[in-house]
């Protein structure tokens, strides 16, 4: 099982190596934009589509890597619940995430 968190923290590094820069770009031009500016470029499918590919490729390397770090340093119940903890962190941020991208892009 090692290896196959490996081989995906790799593969997700890479993706996130690539999507960074792609959001970087399609994010800088609408930085203190007034609200409906913001809400037009969201509204076009590629900016929304890197922002919540970058929000799912990061999320998911966050909770790869924090997981390891947990079960490195933690033991017995508190590694448990610090592991379910994070995965519930990880993933309600990328819920909540997809749903602001959502709701300027619709």
């Amino acid at each position: 099982s090692g290896t196959g968190h490996h081989v995906a923290m790799m593969i997700s590094a890479v993706a996130l190596a690539v999507l960074i820069p792609l959001f970087v770009i399609s994010v800088v031009p609408v930085i203190g934009a007034p609200h409906a500016q913001v809400v037009a470029h969201f509204g076009r499918p590629f900016p929304a589509l890197v922002a919540a590919l970058t929000i799912v490729v990061a999320m998911h390397h966050f909770r790869g890597g924090v997981q390891v770090m947990i079960e490195d340093y933690w033991q017995g119940m508190t590694r448990k619940l610090a592991v379910v903890a994070m995965i519930l962190v990880s993933y309600g941020a990328a819920a909540v995430g997809l749903f602001a991208i959502a709701r300027l892009a619709l």
